[in-house]
């Protein structure tokens, strides 16, 4: 049944353009889409049958608000700035918050190149976007043995090895001619505007000239970086002759997810792609545009053109980049291009299914194996347990949870140990149990198929005391022992415990070596967490006039207790500390340090 709030507030819909914003009881927003009609569209919403994704979207709203603009555009355009300051769960959201790299001749006295993701209005030249750095650094690296402009940052005091490899003129020893930087910053330019035909040409007349004066040398160093340029400029296959800078989409969506790929054509050529593969909760074509509104927010430098698929109403986009064509090619190449992006987003996203259906098959397999082999049926709800602790120090325990054989990692807990004073492993394990499994019963909480714990019939024995002695809990308790290697070596179950015969290689013996590993990282991960706590506490804590804040300053000024013991009062001035202070800190770390160990 539609509540009967939302119900009203569907009737005072206006006709009108605008985003809206589902949210759930608590007030958290859910989702937000545009909508050329808001109330067309947000009735969609609560009418009608939906797939099973779309319908988990709706059964979680309670509520709704919207934004009304004036044009389709606004509506756009506040939905990636909303999108980008919620970061509602349902909606497409590009995680990575990825930018694409660039080559930038900066605008300096001495100029140079460098990579860089982030474009500003300093007067510099920026050529690109590059699909990936690696793309971006071999272009930058080919330039930086045809143009020897300066690598540093800042001039050092002496040339240096660029200076001897002829990669730089070395302007922090040597005064160079302003022309020589216009000459060479000009050729950069073509260069990167498609120009590198050209540069070929005049390197192969150099390398001619070189080898009819004898100067072979010279001439295989040329001969070398033509064909570096032909194997970092002219590697692709698809030309389009009009040398134009264009992005070419292709999508496809099925069984709620979404994969896009974006192929970037540079100075007429196909020089890579982009693949994104994600959910999606409301209408593919909307998601779509979405993606694509996300994928140039608040970019600096856009392609000269845009090519989208014909399912997509291209107006949009069309009217809220400026200065970029949006078409959505018929025939010829670019139609070529569209359907090629789409092919490739249909084969990404098959293979995705693919492997997503494998994993399924083999952990899921792997769990089933387990069970039968345990003889307990499918143990849906693994929780596994270690211990950590360095002669009794700062215990502490650690689980982790497997769901059909996969780790789930929001279930994970760590325990700092209270009851237990020095080595005492069953002890340890007796209070962990205690307290996972009294919360459990106390706030109705599943229980497992099956507990594992890291150890051997003592630990075993311990847990099943507490689980069913205690609190009347009965669910089967398995044992992961270990070889001389610390690898998982057998599993034993009952009471007694016995060994399960379990093949070494198999699904099942491969599941619970991962779960040891894994229950054993999150445990040592901890220890070494609450261990390192300590000691500062023990140390830094028992010197008077050193507070937390102090505490924090030194640690970040210094990095370490070494680095205090052994640095020059002087130094501690930096941080704040006066002398004396410091005089006291060293002291009391050196003490420390004497002390014998027990």
């Amino acid at each position: 049944m539609m509540k009967r709030a939302i119900k009203e507030k569907l009737s005072l819909l206006p006709d009108q353009p605008g985003c809206y914003l589902m949210k759930d009881s608590d007030g958290k927003i859910l989702y937000v889409g545009k909508a050329k009609s808001l109330k067309s569209r947000v009735r969609s919403y609560f009418t009608g049958s939906h797939d099973g994704k779309t319908q988990l979207l709706v059964s979680q709203i309670t509520d709704f608000e919207y934004i009304v603009t004036d044009t389709p555009i606004e509506a756009l355009i506040l939905e990636a700035n909303l999108i980008k300051r919620h970061r509602p769960h349902y909606n497409v959201l590009m995680k990575d918050d990825k930018s694409y790299p660039y080559i930038r001749l900066t605008k300096e006295e001495h100029p140079r190149l460098e990579v860089t993701r982030r474009v500003k209005k300093d007067g510099s030249r920026y050529f690109g976007p590059y699909p990936n750095v690696q793309a971006a650094q071999q272009t930058k690296k080919l330039l930086d043995k045809l143009y020897p402009l300066r690598k540093c940052r800042t001039l050092p005091k002496r040339v240096c090895l660029y200076y001897h490899l002829g990669q730089c003129v070395a302007p922090c020893e040597f005064d160079v001619d302003p022309t020589q930087y216009e000459e060479m910053t000009s050729h950069i330019v073509r260069f990167l505007n498609g120009g590198h035909k050209e540069v070929q040409k005049d390197l192969r007349r150099k390398m001619e000239q070189a080898a009819e004066t004898l100067d072979f040398e010279r001439a295989k160093e040329l001969r070398d970086l033509i064909q570096h340029i032909d194997t970092v400029m002219v590697k692709q296959q698809i030309t389009i002759n009009d040398h134009v800078d264009r992005d070419v989409f292709g999508y496809v969506a099925d069984k709620g997810m979404m994969c896009v790929q974006v192929f970037f054509v540079r100075q007429g050529k196909l020089i890579e792609r982009d693949v994104s593969i994600f959910h999606h909760y409301g209408e593919a074509e909307e998601d779509f545009l979405s993606f694509v509104t996300q994928f140039y927010h608040e970019k600096p430098t856009l392609p000269r053109e845009i090519h989208l698929p014909a399912a997509v109403d291209a107006e949009w986009v069309d009217q809220w980049l400026e200065g970029v064509r949006v078409h959505v090619p018929q025939r010829g190449m670019k139609k070529r291009l569209v359907d090629m992006a789409t092919q490739n987003a249909e084969i990404a996203l098959k293979e995705r299914f693919e492997l997503m259906e494998r994993d399924q098959d083999r952990t899921v397999e792997a769990t089933r194996k387990l069970g039968e082999a345990l003889g307990i049926g499918y143990p849906k709800r693994i929780e596994a347990f270690d211990n950590s602790n360095i002669q009794g120090a700062d215990p502490v325990s650690a689980m982790v949870v497997f769901t059909d054989g996969v780790p789930d990692k929001k279930e994970y807990r760590k325990y700092k140990i209270r009851s237990v004073t020095g080595p005492d492993d069953y002890g340890t394990m007796r209070e962990v149990i205690r307290r996972r499994y009294m919360r459990v019963l106390k706030e109705d909480l599943p229980l497992p198929e099956l507990v594992i714990v890291d150890g051997g019939k003592g630990q075993m024995a311990a847990a099943l005391d507490v689980l069913e002695n205690e609190l009347g809990i009965y669910v089967p308790v398995a044992g992961l022992v270990k070889d001389e290697k610390h690898k998982t070596a057998k599993l034993l179950l009952g009471d007694p415990p016995s060994e399960v015969d379990l093949k070494r290689g198999s699904s099942q013996f491969y599941l619970l070596q991962r779960i040891q590993e894994e229950v054993h990282r999150f445990a040592i991960t901890f220890h070494r967490q609450t261990r390192g706590k300590s000691m500062i506490h023990s140390v830094l804590d028992e010197i008077p006039g050193v507070g937390k804040k102090r505490k924090q300053i030194l640690y970040q000024h210094f990095g370490s207790l070494q680095r205090m013991r052994e640095a020059r009062v002087e130094e501690f001035r930096q941080a704040g500390i006066g002398d004396k202070l410091a005089r006291e800190i060293q002291e009391h770390l050196r003490n420390q340090e004497s002390k014998p160990s027990s």
